[in-house]
Protein backbone atom coordinates (compact mmCIF):
# COMPACT_ATOMS: atom_id res chain seq x y z
CA UNK A 1 0.00 0.00 0.00
CA UNK A 2 2.73 2.55 0.85
CA UNK A 3 4.68 1.64 -2.67
CA UNK A 4 1.26 2.54 -4.35
CA UNK A 5 0.64 5.50 -2.83
CA UNK A 6 4.53 6.51 -3.20
CA UNK A 7 4.22 5.50 -7.05
CA UNK A 8 1.04 7.40 -7.63
CA UNK A 9 2.01 10.61 -5.56
CA UNK A 10 5.02 10.42 -8.10
CA UNK A 11 3.12 10.24 -11.19
CA UNK A 12 0.86 12.99 -10.14
CA UNK A 13 3.70 15.73 -9.23
CA UNK A 14 5.18 14.61 -12.18
CA UNK A 15 2.08 15.22 -14.66
CA UNK A 16 1.10 18.52 -12.20
CA UNK A 17 3.88 20.41 -12.46
CA UNK A 18 3.28 20.41 -16.65
CA UNK A 19 0.18 21.93 -16.07
CA UNK A 20 -0.54 25.90 -16.29
CA UNK A 21 -2.79 26.80 -12.91
CA UNK A 22 -5.41 29.36 -12.97
CA UNK A 23 -7.28 30.34 -9.98
CA UNK A 24 -10.44 32.15 -10.04
CA UNK A 25 -12.60 33.91 -6.98
CA UNK A 26 -11.41 34.76 -3.66
CA UNK A 27 -8.54 31.98 -2.83
CA UNK A 28 -8.96 31.57 0.82
CA UNK A 29 -5.16 30.44 0.67
CA UNK A 30 -3.87 33.91 -0.12
CA UNK A 31 -6.13 36.03 1.37
CA UNK A 32 -7.01 33.77 4.50
CA UNK A 33 -10.01 35.83 5.12
CA UNK A 34 -11.86 32.81 7.01
CA UNK A 35 -9.20 31.88 8.99
CA UNK A 36 -6.54 29.84 8.95
CA UNK A 37 -8.62 26.48 9.13
CA UNK A 38 -10.86 25.52 6.04
CA UNK A 39 -13.95 23.57 5.58
CA UNK A 40 -13.89 23.02 1.75
CA UNK A 41 -16.48 20.67 -0.28
CA UNK A 42 -15.95 19.66 -3.69
CA UNK A 43 -17.42 16.95 -6.19
CA UNK A 44 -15.75 14.00 -6.58
CA UNK A 45 -14.73 14.32 -10.13
CA UNK A 46 -11.93 17.13 -8.97
CA UNK A 47 -10.03 14.62 -6.96
CA UNK A 48 -6.97 14.45 -8.99
CA UNK A 49 -6.34 17.63 -9.36
CA UNK A 50 -7.03 18.76 -6.33
CA UNK A 51 -5.08 16.31 -5.01
CA UNK A 52 -1.87 18.09 -6.61
CA UNK A 53 -2.80 21.16 -6.11
CA UNK A 54 -2.92 21.04 -2.10
CA UNK A 55 0.08 19.06 -1.56
CA UNK A 56 2.62 19.38 1.24
CA UNK A 57 -0.05 21.48 3.30
CA UNK A 58 -0.60 18.90 5.18
CA UNK A 59 -4.70 19.16 4.62
CA UNK A 60 -6.90 15.78 5.56
CA UNK A 61 -9.42 14.84 3.07
CA UNK A 62 -12.45 12.49 4.53
CA UNK A 63 -12.08 9.14 2.83
CA UNK A 64 -14.17 5.89 2.35
CA UNK A 65 -13.40 2.86 3.98
CA UNK A 66 -13.19 0.11 0.75
CA UNK A 67 -10.32 -0.99 -1.16
CA UNK A 68 -10.03 2.20 -3.49
CA UNK A 69 -10.40 4.56 -0.46
CA UNK A 70 -6.77 2.80 0.91
CA UNK A 71 -4.92 3.46 -2.42
CA UNK A 72 -6.39 7.25 -1.80
CA UNK A 73 -5.57 7.43 1.46
CA UNK A 74 -2.32 5.86 0.82
CA UNK A 75 -1.40 8.54 -2.20
CA UNK A 76 -2.54 11.07 -0.29
CA UNK A 77 -0.34 10.59 2.43
CA UNK A 78 2.31 10.58 0.01
CA UNK A 79 1.52 13.96 -0.98
CA UNK A 80 1.64 15.37 2.56
CA UNK A 81 -1.77 15.33 3.32
CA UNK A 82 -2.46 14.64 6.89
CA UNK A 83 -4.22 11.06 7.99
CA UNK A 84 -7.58 11.42 6.36
CA UNK A 85 -10.95 11.06 7.98
CA UNK A 86 -11.82 7.54 7.11
CA UNK A 87 -15.73 6.74 6.39
CA UNK A 88 -18.75 7.95 3.87
CA UNK A 89 -22.07 8.24 4.20
CA UNK A 90 -22.82 4.75 3.60
CA UNK A 91 -20.15 2.95 5.83
CA UNK A 92 -18.57 4.69 8.74
CA UNK A 93 -20.29 7.98 8.84
CA UNK A 94 -20.23 8.59 12.02
CA UNK A 95 -16.50 8.27 12.93
CA UNK A 96 -15.21 9.93 9.50
CA UNK A 97 -17.41 13.28 11.14
CA UNK A 98 -15.96 12.70 14.45
CA UNK A 99 -12.61 12.48 12.98
CA UNK A 100 -12.59 15.58 10.97
CA UNK A 101 -14.48 17.68 13.81
CA UNK A 102 -11.53 16.75 15.30
CA UNK A 103 -9.12 17.55 12.77
CA UNK A 104 -10.83 21.14 12.25
CA UNK A 105 -10.83 21.33 16.00
CA UNK A 106 -6.75 20.88 15.88
CA UNK A 107 -6.90 23.56 13.09
CA UNK A 108 -6.06 20.99 10.56
CA UNK A 109 -7.98 22.46 6.73
CA UNK A 110 -10.12 19.21 5.82
CA UNK A 111 -11.80 18.66 2.78
CA UNK A 112 -15.18 16.42 1.53
CA UNK A 113 -16.02 15.19 -1.47
CA UNK A 114 -19.58 15.92 -0.80
CA UNK A 115 -21.19 13.51 -3.65
CA UNK A 116 -18.83 10.04 -2.76
CA UNK A 117 -18.64 7.97 -2.66
CA UNK A 118 -20.93 6.17 -4.79
CA UNK A 119 -22.73 9.28 -6.00
CA UNK A 120 -25.05 10.35 -7.97
CA UNK A 121 -22.80 12.87 -9.15
CA UNK A 122 -22.56 16.25 -8.19
CA UNK A 123 -25.34 15.53 -5.92
CA UNK A 124 -24.28 16.44 -2.37
CA UNK A 125 -24.62 14.45 0.92
CA UNK A 126 -25.43 16.15 4.00
CA UNK A 127 -22.70 14.93 5.83
CA UNK A 128 -20.73 18.47 4.85
CA UNK A 129 -23.79 20.62 6.30
CA UNK A 130 -23.61 18.80 9.36
CA UNK A 131 -19.63 19.49 9.77
CA UNK A 132 -20.09 23.21 9.43
CA UNK A 133 -23.13 23.67 11.79
CA UNK A 134 -21.13 21.96 13.87
CA UNK A 135 -17.67 23.20 13.52
CA UNK A 136 -19.41 26.72 12.75
CA UNK A 137 -17.25 27.03 10.06
CA UNK A 138 -18.51 27.51 6.61
CA UNK A 139 -18.09 25.85 3.14
CA UNK A 140 -15.82 26.45 0.95
CA UNK A 141 -16.90 25.27 -2.77
CA UNK A 142 -13.99 24.77 -4.72
CA UNK A 143 -14.38 23.79 -8.59
CA UNK A 144 -11.97 22.14 -10.86
CA UNK A 145 -11.95 21.93 -14.69
CA UNK A 146 -9.38 21.25 -17.70
CA UNK A 147 -8.35 21.32 -21.08
CA UNK A 148 -7.17 19.16 -22.40
CA UNK A 149 -8.57 16.30 -19.91
CA UNK A 150 -9.84 12.81 -20.17
CA UNK A 151 -13.10 12.01 -18.49
CA UNK A 152 -12.97 8.55 -16.69
CA UNK A 153 -16.13 6.08 -17.49
CA UNK A 154 -17.17 5.89 -13.52
CA UNK A 155 -19.67 7.30 -11.92
CA UNK A 156 -18.15 10.73 -11.39
CA UNK A 157 -16.62 10.89 -14.32
CA UNK A 158 -13.06 11.67 -12.52
CA UNK A 159 -11.23 14.57 -14.50
CA UNK A 160 -7.87 14.27 -15.58
CA UNK A 161 -5.83 16.75 -16.70
CA UNK A 162 -3.64 15.66 -19.74
CA UNK A 163 0.01 16.68 -19.94
CA UNK A 164 0.64 20.78 -20.31
CA UNK A 165 -3.42 21.16 -19.72
CA UNK A 166 -5.10 24.54 -18.49
CA UNK A 167 -6.10 23.88 -15.13
CA UNK A 168 -8.96 26.43 -13.45
CA UNK A 169 -9.46 26.47 -10.17
CA UNK A 170 -12.44 28.12 -9.10
CA UNK A 171 -13.81 29.11 -5.70
CA UNK A 172 -16.98 30.29 -4.53
CA UNK A 173 -18.52 32.29 -1.75
CA UNK A 174 -18.65 30.52 1.37
CA UNK A 175 -21.84 28.93 2.42
CA UNK A 176 -22.44 29.94 6.08
CA UNK A 177 -24.46 27.20 8.10
CA UNK A 178 -26.02 28.35 11.00
CA UNK A 179 -24.27 26.72 13.76
CA UNK A 180 -27.32 27.44 16.22
CA UNK A 181 -29.61 25.74 13.75
CA UNK A 182 -31.42 22.53 15.55
CA UNK A 183 -30.33 19.73 13.11
CA UNK A 184 -33.18 18.70 10.35
CA UNK A 185 -32.93 16.77 7.97
CA UNK A 186 -35.00 18.88 5.43
CA UNK A 187 -33.26 22.03 6.47
CA UNK A 188 -29.77 19.93 5.71
CA UNK A 189 -31.05 18.91 2.76
CA UNK A 190 -32.10 22.54 1.49
CA UNK A 191 -28.30 23.37 2.59
CA UNK A 192 -26.74 20.69 0.64
CA UNK A 193 -28.89 21.38 -2.49
CA UNK A 194 -27.51 25.02 -2.18
CA UNK A 195 -23.95 23.73 -2.40
CA UNK A 196 -24.99 21.76 -5.37
CA UNK A 197 -26.20 25.02 -7.27
CA UNK A 198 -23.21 26.60 -6.23
CA UNK A 199 -20.42 23.68 -7.61
CA UNK A 200 -22.10 23.61 -10.64
CA UNK A 201 -22.17 27.23 -11.80
CA UNK A 202 -18.82 27.24 -10.65
CA UNK A 203 -18.05 24.25 -12.83
CA UNK A 204 -19.55 26.11 -15.89
CA UNK A 205 -18.06 29.01 -15.36
CA UNK A 206 -14.61 27.37 -15.27
CA UNK A 207 -15.50 25.40 -17.92
CA UNK A 208 -16.58 28.25 -20.27
CA UNK A 209 -13.21 29.74 -19.40
CA UNK A 210 -11.43 26.96 -21.38
CA UNK A 211 -13.13 27.60 -24.16
CA UNK A 212 -11.22 30.72 -25.17
CA UNK A 213 -7.51 29.99 -27.13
Amino acid sequence: MWLFGALAAGLLRILGATWRVRVIGPDPRETNRLGSTQLAGLFHESMLPCAWLYRGRGYSVAVSRSRDGDLIASTLRALGYADPARGSSSRGGSAALRALLRHLGEGTTVAVLVDGPRGPARVAKTGIVAVARMSGLPVQPVAFSARPALRLKSWDRSLIPLPFARVVCAYGEPIVIDPGEAPDDSAEQASARRLDETLVALHHGADSLLLDP
